[in-house]
């Protein structure tokens, strides 16, 4: 099963601030969408709670939220709550995923990266103010695969770039 990481940061890596989005990219939400659908999504409890209501639990995806919290529970059961990123992904390996995504947020990230094989960057140029940042990582140890260029317009504050990134070995 493949690992997959998906995210949206700036030239300064910030990729939210107080616990929402800081752009609003219309177009980068339809790739995130189009990429996650019919997969495993592996979120933190605070991403989980930055997504507006109407769109929880994600859907047609599989939610599952980690936390460190072992009294948190959601009466949904379309959710899965669980507490190590190693199950979460047991799990849907378990459940015959072929890529399952790691969509955020920071802490996550951080934990994920060692272990994924492919990363989903939607890379925007711009450095906003912000108090949650991507982790730093080693270009050297990737290969870049696919870059597609969205120019800024009347819909999109940046300009903007899908890149894929695979691991390289």
């Amino acid at each position: 099963m493949k690992i997959s990481l998906i995210v949206a940061y700036a030239e300064n890596r910030v990729i939210g601030k107080d616990n929402d989005l800081i752009w609003h990219l219309p177009d980068d939400m339809k790739y995130f969408s189009h990429t996650t659908k019919g997969h495993y999504v592996i979120m933190g409890r605070k991403n989980w709670e930055s997504i507006p209501a109407k769109y929880q639990p994600l859907p047609e995806r599989t939610n599952v939220i980690l936390t460190r919290n072992s009294d948190f529970t959601i009466d949904n059961s379309e959710v899965i709550v669980l507490h190590d990123l190693n199950k979460a992904i047991q799990l849907a390996e378990d459940n015959g995923e072929k890529e399952v995504f790691i969509i955020g947020g920071g802490e996550i990230y951080r934990e994920g990266l060692s272990i994924c094989h492919r990363m989903y960057i939607t890379e925007v140029r711009g450095s906003p103010e912000g108090d949650t940042y991507f982790p730093e990582w080693n270009k050297s140890e990737w290969r870049e695969t696919s870059r597609i260029h969205h120019t800024a317009d009347e819909r999109h504050q940046y300009s903007f770039d899908f890149v894929i990134y695979d691991r390289r070995g």
